[in-house]
């Protein structure tokens, strides 16, 4: 058990200063002499009232990976739609879906009661983030975010905030914050949180007292849905329809920015309609048009608002129709 006592005491030491002379298990932070580290530390105190030494402490022998940088510069998301799609919609994916969804299946259809959210997006988000929590990441979140904070200058400030909440909640869960692993970018978890998140969307949905997105799939699928719910998800409302495009401009049709969506009506007559003529939407349904690239040429789909909330979650349009089509695939399983 991580001792929170022992760490008051190191609260009147100039911590690393001393430490690094006196102390045996006291190790280097490769951060420590950026430029920006003691801002970073002032900040921290300000948003969460942790000292200067409790800062220290927790970033004790952390370390820079610079593959992580590399890893930045070339996500999953550069692909085409037709490879994208390829490291979700397999059968071996789908099948865990199906077995998740069968061992959970109280919880799921608990959480679309009670927040609206069909249990298709919570098992596709679930899905394409960890694969059912069989692979949750393997990087120090601490050390990741670190290393984006201080070395990926296009979101430093981004990661540092990030880096900032998880110290304070390894504080508040008395774990040591290099205990706590996940993926490149510093999410945690069955659902990838960032840390930020976990106190502002995670739920004790098993109820025992304590909010486990690290090992609890009860408390992941009750968080996930309370997300989605806060970030504006309309319950028993559509979230995307295939489409077939005839027009000869495809750039007057495709969104440009998902939070605006336009009156379908406004659309339809520059050659945009469901490729199912069953499927009927009104003139006044707000709505967006998307574009992937499919193995034999583009494809479309008509999205409805709750497409755009998934987007909140990950920005990617392909992510976003990969969860989708994922969730959609395993409960019609």
């Amino acid at each position: 058990m991580f001792n929170l006592g022992f760490l008051q005491k190191v609260r009147n030491i100039s911590f690393c200063a001393a430490a690094f002379s006196v102390t045996s298990f006291c190790q280097a932070n490769d951060f420590a002499n950026s430029p920006e580290y003691n801002n970073f530390k002032a900040k921290t105190m300000q948003t969460y009232g942790l000292s200067n030494e409790q800062v220290d402490w927790a970033m004790n022998g952390s370390r820079n990976l610079p593959n992580i940088i590399k890893i930045m510069d070339r996500p999953g998301e550069s692909k085409p739609w037709y490879q994208y799609k390829t490291n979700f919609l397999a059968e071996g994916t789908i099948q865990k879906g199906v077995r998740f969804q069968n061992q959970y299946s109280d919880t799921l259809n608990r959480a679309e009661q009670q927040f609206g959210v069909p249990q298709e997006i919570i098992l596709g988000i679930l899905g394409v983030e960890t694969g059912y929590g069989a692979n949750k990441g393997s990087f120090i979140t601490r050390d990741a975010l670190a290393t984006l904070g201080f070395g990926y200058p296009r979101r430093a400030q981004y990661f540092q905030d990030e880096l900032a909440a998880l110290i304070a909640w390894s504080y508040k869960d008395g774990v040591p914050a290099n205990s706590i692993v996940g993926s490149y970018a510093g999410a945690v978890g069955y659902p990838q949180f960032m840390p930020s998140n976990i106190p502002k969307f995670g739920v004790d949905y098993d109820g025992n007292g304590h909010v486990d997105l690290r090992n609890s799939a009860v408390d992941a699928i009750g968080s996930i849905a309370n997300y989605l719910a806060q970030n504006g998800w309309q319950r028993d409302q559509p979230i995307a329809f295939l489409a077939r495009y005839t027009g000869t401009n495809p750039e007057s049709i495709i969104a440009k920015d998902l939070t605006q969506p336009v009156p379908y009506g406004s659309i339809k007559n520059l050659g945009i309609a469901p490729l199912n003529p069953a499927v009927k939407i009104d003139d006044l349904d707000l709505v967006n048009v998307i574009q992937l690239q499919d193995d034999f040429g583009p494809i479309y789909y008509i999205t409805y608002p709750n497409f755009q909330v998934i987007t909140t979650y990950n920005k990617s349009r392909m992510y976003a129709t990969a969860l989708w089509l994922l969730g959609t695939e395993i409960t019609s399983r």
